[in-house]
């Protein structure tokens, strides 16, 4: 695999991830009790970018590296799902 296929993959896996790893750890003001007037209750308290961002290129690195040595090392792909999926019939 090239360096752009490899960072073309990563790059799909880090915006993927993001929408996982954007809920974690995540307070309310309706938690916090402390709601800014005219904003939703559900509003995040404190939204902390550079956290939310280095846990989500932490997630997705493992899932990058965790893929690229099953297709590398043990010579899994795509093309494999169907045969890995048992026959229910």
């Amino acid at each position: 695999m090239s360096w752009v296929t490899g960072g073309a993959i990563y790059f799909i896996l880090w915006w993927i991830t993001l929408f996982a790893v954007l809920p974690f750890c995540t307070h309310t003001q309706e938690d916090d009790q402390q709601i800014v007037p005219g904003t939703m209750a559900s509003a995040p308290a404190r939204f902390r970018f550079w956290r939310v961002m280095a846990l989500n290129t932490l997630v997705a690195a493992v899932i990058f590296f965790g893929w690229n040595l099953s297709s590398a090392y043990f010579g899994f792909s795509f093309a494999d799902l169907p045969h890995i999926m048992p026959d229910i019939r």
